[in-house]
Parts: C-alpha cells; sequence; structure tokens
C-alpha cells in the first residue's frame, strides 16, 4: 500500500508467465482489459478479485485521463516469483496520477484510493516520452501443483482387480 514513483520497471523475461494486450483508449477498451485480464489469471490459477479490480480502475484511467486520440493503452501483466505485477501504459506523461480525497457526494475520484488499499505496492514509471506506466503488485500464492492421478478416479477400475 505504498505509492513509488520510479524511473525504470524490471522487464519481465521471457520464462515468465506474461501477458500483454494493446487496447482502444476508450471505455470498451478499458472493459476489455478487464475482462482480458480476468481471463488470463484463471488460465494461470491465480486469484482474480483484487486483480480486476485494479486493472478495471488502471484501464479506466488510461481511457478517460490518459487518452490521446489514435494512441491506444497496453496493458501487461506478468509473475515474478509470487508477485503479480499490473501495468498500463498510456501516452499522457505529463499527467501523472495522485490519490485526491473527493468529497462524500462525488460520484468519481476514488480509484486511486482503491488502488492504494488493494495493491501492495504501486507506483509510476516514466517511460520514454510520452508514456507513463502506473503499475501495481500483488503478492500471490503460485499456482497450485496438479494432484497426482488417483487410480480408479476417472471412472476405471485400478489394475489388478
Amino acid at each position: 500500500m505504498t505509492q513509488e514513483i520510479a524511473a525504470t520497471a524490471p522487464q519481465p523475461s521471457q520464462q515468465l508467465p506474461h501477458f500483454t494486450a494493446l487496447l482502444s483508449s476508450t471505455r470498451r477498451g478499458a472493459r476489455l482489459a478487464r475482462l482480458l485480464a480476468e481471463a488470463q489469471l484463471r488460465s494461470w490459477g491465480l486469484p482474480t478479485e483484487c486483480a480486476i479490480h485494479i486493472v478495471a480502475e488502471l484501464a479506466a484511467n488510461a481511457a478517460t485521463h490518459g487518452r490521446v486520440p489514435g494512441r491506444d493503452f497496453r496493458l501487461t501483466l506478468y509473475v515474478v516469483d509470487s508477485t503479480l505485477r499490473i501495468e498500463v501504459t498510456d501516452t499522457r506523461s505529463e499527467r501523472l496520477p495522485e490519490p485526491q480525497h473527493p468529497s462524500e457526494d462525488a460520484e468519481s475520484g476514488r480509484g486511486l484510493l482503491l488502488v492504494d488499499a488493494l495493491a501492495d505496492r504501486w507506483g509510476v514509471s516514466e517511460d520514454r516520452f510520452p508514456r507513463k506506466t502506473v503499475w501495481a503488485e500483488l503478492h500471490c500464492c503460485a499456482p497450485p501443483e496438479p494432484a497426482p492421478p488417483v487410480p480408479g478416479a476417472n471412472g476405471s477400475s485400478p489394475q489388478g482387480t
């Protein structure tokens, strides 16, 4: 639950589970980011609830505040050891996100507070102009090892009976 600003972010190696998608900077693109992230995390066997909320907020911010007509945003997910890293890169580096405490009757403005509450760490990495990456990390358990097959569990009888 710490915000950090870093000049560079660690780069995922090709051996790590990773996913990346280039999406339109629209509400539809933000929704698609959430759906794709959920499907990918499920395929990796990772918990999705907190991660999906974070992806939804960062993608919505990229589509709303990081939008430049004709330019997309990128969603990247990867796992290092037992940490899931979520990155959303957009093309508005002059607009760095900061959590704000909106008034009680405000209908928006709580997204980064949610990210701060759900993520173990999050921050902003400035990239080559005009890009920035907002990232969040979640500690997650490694995917469970597949259970060894149980004789007769698939409907056949064990050998010798």
